[in-house]
């Protein structure tokens, strides 16, 4: 919301399930029982305008992603900042859901969902009315 309480243009709410990968995997293989697969629920913030997904950084402790490395960020300040990019993060959003990395935010509170997930997941972001409309809603389309 602006300071009169409207909501931003291109930005809303959407309720995002992130899971660790290596715990799924490790289910499938026989190995961790589905109650002990690492997930969690939380708001996330469409930003069709980010690129990355970007997480809290404790739900990313929480979870336990292996941190990949470092990443530079920068805001529309102007401001770069060098944050943990961790890997392994499987992203569960209105029932379509893939394996990608994040930067871990230490001041957010919400997950803030960029351009790669909602091309990878094939989204179209319908802004004036807050959604997400999932481009073929039987299949997630692979362009080449």
């Amino acid at each position: 919301m602006n300071e009169n309480g409207e909501p931003l243009v291109g930005r809303f709410a959407v309720n995002v399930e992130v899971s660790h990968y290596g715990d799924m995997l490790q289910h499938r293989e026989g190995k961790l029982p589905a109650d002990k697969i690492r997930r969690i629920a939380l708001s996330g913030i469409v930003d069709s305008g980010a690129a990355k997904l970007f997480l809290p950084e404790g739900v990313a402790q929480q979870l336990g992603f292996p941190v990949k490395g470092k990443i530079r960020v920068k805001y529309g300040d102007a401001q770069s900042v060098l944050r943990d990019e961790v890997e392994g993060v499987y992203v569960q959003l209105q029932g379509r859901g893939d394996v990608f990395s994040a930067v871990v935010e230490p001041a957010r509170s919400d997950a803030l969902i960029g351009a790669i997930v909602l091309e990878d997941l094939d989204f179209l972001v319908d802004c004036k009315k807050q959604r997400l409309i999932p481009r073929d809603p039987e299949y997630v389309s692979a362009d080449n």
